[in-house]
């Protein structure tokens, strides 16, 4: 497999989780270490799932109610009725600003990130039906650059995740290279075209697919007649800055208001 890296990236050294853990099992933390993700299966109640659906489905209608709106139905790479991203979830809801801080994500941060934590992205994607565009292989860090690298995703189903409706696929080992060099597509920013070793990761709602920042990972079309419905949360590094593409700007990701504290 060949690849580019990221120009920033330089000297990196993947670290990997250590232990003693308090949430995952050994299992789980070689398959961090070696492969970049693993998926933690049946800690989501359904009480929390309907919350979440609650106070999210609202605010992606009107989402897709904007996109409809433009002139050719799409922002960056959010398509009204076919993809959308609601942003900033956590600035919206006192219930899902709860959430994302309960102590499954402090055990979970602090068993793959050690001490130190901050809520770094939260967002909801939704997949519509009939959808037959893949969203292309990427690491989220490939979006904005992050120091450190080696932030945490927590891709949350809503529904559940399958092959047919657009659940990730991942490419296990390459997170220990750091950030690969991403071009822009129509459809997002895409570091790997066709990879050899790709892996789909189904999750039924209620599981979480956990992967590294570095991991690159995919979601393929929705086939079928219901939306695939994701949230996304992501904790980095305290002290973590982030350089936003075509600027020379250092931005620390502190933001008190949705960069909160989740582990000290």
């Amino acid at each position: 497999m060949t690849y580019q890296l990221e120009e920033k990236n330089r000297d990196f050294r993947w670290q990997g989780c250590q232990g003693p853990f308090s949430l995952i099992t050994e299992e789980q933390a070689a398959s961090w270490n070696d492969a970049g993700y693993f998926l933690l299966e049946g800690v989501l109640s359904e009480a929390q799932l309907a919350m979440l659906e609650q106070e999210i489905d609202p605010l992606e209608a009107k989402t897709n109610q904007y996109l409809r709106s433009l002139e050719d139905g799409r922002m960056f790479i959010a398509r009204a009725d076919e993809l959308t991203f609601s942003t900033h979830i956590v600035l919206k809801s006192e219930k899902v600003k709860a959430f994302v801080r309960e102590q499954l994500f402090v055990d979970l941060t602090r068993d793959l990130m050690g001490d130190g934590v901050r809520l770094y992205w939260d967002q909801a994607v939704y997949k519509k039906p009939g959808t037959p565009q893949e969203f292309p292989w990427h690491q989220d860090n490939g979006y904005t650059y992050i120091e450190p690298q080696d932030y945490l995703t927590c891709w949350i189903p809503m529904t559940d995740a399958t092959i047919d409706n657009g659940c990730p696929w991942v490419v296990p080992g390459v997170h220990r290279h750091g950030t690969l060099h991403h071009e822009a597509t129509e459809l997002g920013f895409q570091c790997l075209k066709d990879p050899e070793g790709a892996v789909p990761v189904p999750a039924k709602a209620g599981d979480i697919v956990v992967f590294s920042s570095l991991t690159p990972h995919r979601t393929g079309p929705n086939l079928t007649d219901s939306d695939r419905k994701a949230y996304i949360v992501q904790y980095a590094h305290d002290g973590a800055i982030g350089y936003p593409r075509g600027t020379d700007a250092e931005i620390s990701q502190d933001d008190p208001d949705r960069q909160f504290v989740i582990s000290t």
